[in-house]
Parts: structure tokens; C-alpha cells; sequence
């Protein structure tokens, strides 16, 4: 398994009088596919607000590449080459979509290489380019929000569940991107309650419940053991191909 890239030691993230993460501790080895799984409301968007700065960890550290981040605000955890596409997307709907993608490069200028690279992923975005994004389908916005997050290079993209509520073909669709977006250098770091995918795509996996990481290990050895997922889970492969 390649060094971690991101690492969380006992982290505990409290929103307002609730105790929500209870001693998260987990590791998103650099390069590939790392998945966090677990039932509604196990603590998965909590982990990535907290990765994030959103909420501030009371108890714990959240290091990338050794350095403790979890002090910094938001824009400089940005800074470091972290991306994050929340699940409400985070769009401008107003403004178009090339108004969209100028606004997430923070030179404020678009590479065109990079540019042609993201419309070979989501063509959608070339074709809707003047529209604005509130005209998009579900799906669309999904890609828009995607393709902002890497309109610059990251060292890690943070995405929480991105196929919900989405059609099969638009799933397989996000699917194909992503597997396209391991090839480059980017570290991903994955929420999804789609097993199909996340057994697609996951190279490393780590399970949540009630706040706590309960299982990490490699993708395909989960995704190979029915039992582990029932009991992590409550699912099984045959319900989820």
C-alpha cells in the first residue's frame, strides 16, 4: 500500500451540543481510490467537512503529508491542493457554466489543455459551456461541480456522494470520469452509497459507524466477503452488482 497522503488520528468533531465523530482515525494512501462507507448518518460527511476546516476537529489531528491541518481555516486547506465537492454541489446557478469553471481557478484564468482534458470527461460541459448552471440536469451540476474541482491539478479530491439520486446511465457515466481522473495524479478520496461503484472503483476502503471508523482494508477483499458486508453494512453483493 503506497504512504498515506492524508491522515486522521482520534478524531473527535462535535455540531453544537452533539458529539459526532468519536476518534475517527483513518489513512488515504497517495494515488487511487480510497472509499468511506457506512450507513446514513454514520459520521461520512462529517469526516470530510472536518478534513476540510468546515467543522473544526475539538480533539484530534488531520495531517496531509505530515503536516497538521486541522487548525486551518477552509481557504488555505485549499491552498494545499485540496479539492472538495460537497453533496449540494456548491454551484453558482446564476451564472453560466464557463462563469462557474473561471471562478474555481484561482489564477482566474483556465489552462486549455486542462480544459480540453475535462471536456474529454464530461462532454455535457462543452456543449452547455454559455448556459447557466441552473439549467443543468442532476447530473450535469454533478459534473460541473467535478469539473471545477479540477480545474487546477490537486494533490487530493474530496467528493461525497455524487451519484445519489442519479439515473443508471449518468452513474456509469461519473463512473468512467473517475476512473479516468485515477490515471492522473490525483488522490481520491470518495463518499458513496453505490456498492457497484465504490467495488469499481476503490482501491482502499474505510467503513464508518456511529462516528468511528470500524473496518479499513483493500477494496476488492470487502467487496469479495458477502458476510463482512452484512455486517458492516447491512448489504450484500447480490442486492448491489
Amino acid at each position: 500500500m503506497s504512504e498515506a497522503l492524508l491522515t486522521l488520528q482520534d478524531v473527535h468533531t462535535d455540531i453544537e451540543q452533539y458529539h459526532i465523530l468519536h476518534g475517527v482515525s483513518m489513512e488515504v494512501p497517495r494515488g487511487g481510490v480510497t472509499m468511506l462507507l457506512g450507513r446514513n448518518g454514520a459520521g461520512k460527511t462529517t469526516t470530510l467537512r472536518t478534513i476540510m476546516g468546515l467543522w473544526k476537529a475539538r480533539q484530534g489531528a488531520v495531517t496531509l503529508e505530515g503536516q497538521d491541518i486541522s487548525k486551518f481555516n477552509t481557504p488555505d486547506i485549499s491552498q494545499l491542493g485540496i479539492a472538495y465537492v460537497p453533496e449540494n454541489t456548491g454551484l453558482f446557478t446564476d451564472l453560466s457554466v464557463e462563469e462557474n469553471m473561471i471562478l474555481a481557478a484561482r489564477s482566474g484564468k483556465m489552462n486549455e489543455d486542462r480544459l480540453d482534458w475535462i471536456f474529454s470527461l464530461f462532454p455535457a460541459m462543452k456543449t452547455f459551456w454559455s448556459l447557466p448552471a441552473g439549467n443543468l440536469s442532476g447530473g450535469q451540476k454533478q459534473m460541473l461541480a467535478i469539473s471545477r474541482a479540477i480545474i487546477e491539478p490537486r494533490k487530493l479530491l474530496i467528493v461525497d456522494e455524487p451519484t445519489k439520486g442519479l439515473a443508471p446511465a449518468i452513474i456509469q457515466a461519473l463512473t468512467a470520469a473517475f476512473e479516468e481522473l485515477k490515471k492522473s495524479d490525483t488522490t481520491i478520496l470518495l463518499v458513496e452509497q453505490n456498492f457497484a461503484m465504490a467495488k469499481r472503483l476503490g482501491d482502499t476502503v474505510a467503513v464508518m459507524d456511529d462516528g468511528k471508523i470500524v473496518h479499513t482494508g483493500l477494496m476488492a477483499d470487502l467487496a469479495s466477503d458477502n458476510a463482512l458486508q452484512e455486517r458492516l453494512m447491512g448489504l450484500s453483493m447480490e442486492a448491489h452488482q
